[in-house]
């Protein structure tokens, strides 16, 4: 019962993860349809905001150096959602409705972005201290621990998907995203700023991209090329949960969080990785719309 319960949290913490990388992607791929391969560099922003974070409170505010982390969850929703904003109003806004060239040039940018990272903070990985609070876990019995900072992460990424949920669903903002998303004519017709709703939804996948890149940071150290690691998985999440489905992105998230922790007990990490692809490939050839398909007008458009 004891190794159930371990294995069962470690696809929840590992689904975790996946879902904090892959929530930002669900708003900027799958509700606006950007292929937006420069995705695994926004999360490194946040995770080297976080880097640079705890470097200023150790310099001038050493004695609050534990709490730079809870500073830093803001700081890295705002670096990585200005960045976003930038790749939007510079790039992106001239490309909607042309995939390939997308991809060609988020893959540039996301280049630029790793060799940006080189210059400014080296090539070698940098760590992030994990704070005193998150050190430990909590112990259950004898043999069952759960550590704090995986914990943190589960935590952190309910409350991103509350939050989120909450945002496109009651809020103003929510309402003109859902709005142009489903009808972009008919949305300006009406008044709304598609150019603005396009602007603000992509910064804001990003801004949700700098938080997961905080939680990264938490479990080892990052680099310029460190997002690389994360992108196919984000995207592999995305589209098994279903395109432009927030749940659909927890659903898969969790679902491939299991079964990859699942296939490491039973065989090794490179296999059971091999393995997963080979799952999702074979499930999306009986479901090709994922978990949950969009329903309505909005799926021809």
């Amino acid at each position: 019962m004891t190794d159930l319960i371990t294995q069962i949290f470690n696809g929840l913490s590992t689904g975790s993860i996946l879902l904090l990388a892959a929530l930002g992607l669900a708003i900027t791929f799958g509700l606006m349809g950007v292929i937006n391969m420069a995705h695994g560099e926004l999360l490194m922003v946040g995770a080297y905001t976080t880097f640079v974070c705890q470097n200023l409170f150790g310099t001038y505010l050493p004695a609050y150096q534990d709490w730079s982390f809870i500073f830093a969850l803001p700081l890295a929703f705002l670096a990585a959602g200005l960045v976003g904003l930038f790749l939007e109003t510079t790039v992106i806004r001239f490309l909607y409705g042309r995939p390939l060239e997308t991809l060609l040039a988020t893959w540039g940018v996301s280049l630029i972005l790793q060799q940006a990272f080189r210059n400014i903070f080296g090539a070698n990985n940098v760590d992030v201290q994990s704070p005193a609070w998150l050190e430990g876990g909590l112990r259950i019995g004898e043999d069952l621990q759960f550590p704090y900072r995986r914990l943190f992460i589960i935590l952190l990424a309910a409350l991103c998907v509350a939050g989120t949920y909450w945002f496109l669903n009651y809020s103003s903002w929510g309402l003109r995203i859902r709005a142009v998303t489903q009808n972009r004519e008919m949305s300006a017709c009406l008044g709304v700023a598609t150019r603005k709703v396009d602007a603000y939804t992509f910064a804001f996948g990003s801004g949700l991209a700098g938080i997961a890149g905080c939680a990264i940071s938490l479990l080892g150290s990052v680099g310029p090329s460190s997002g690389l690691n994360y992108i196919v998985d984000a995207f592999m999440v995305v589209i098994t949960g279903g395109v432009g489905k927030i749940f659909g992105a927890v659903a898969g998230g969790f679902a491939i969080g299991q079964i990859k922790t699942s296939l490491e007990v039973l065989t090794s990490s490179s296999l059971s990785t091999a393995l997963v692809f080979s799952l999702v490939i074979l499930f999306l050839q009986f479901r090709p719309s994922g978990l949950f398909p969009q329903k309505g007008r909005g799926v021809d458009s």
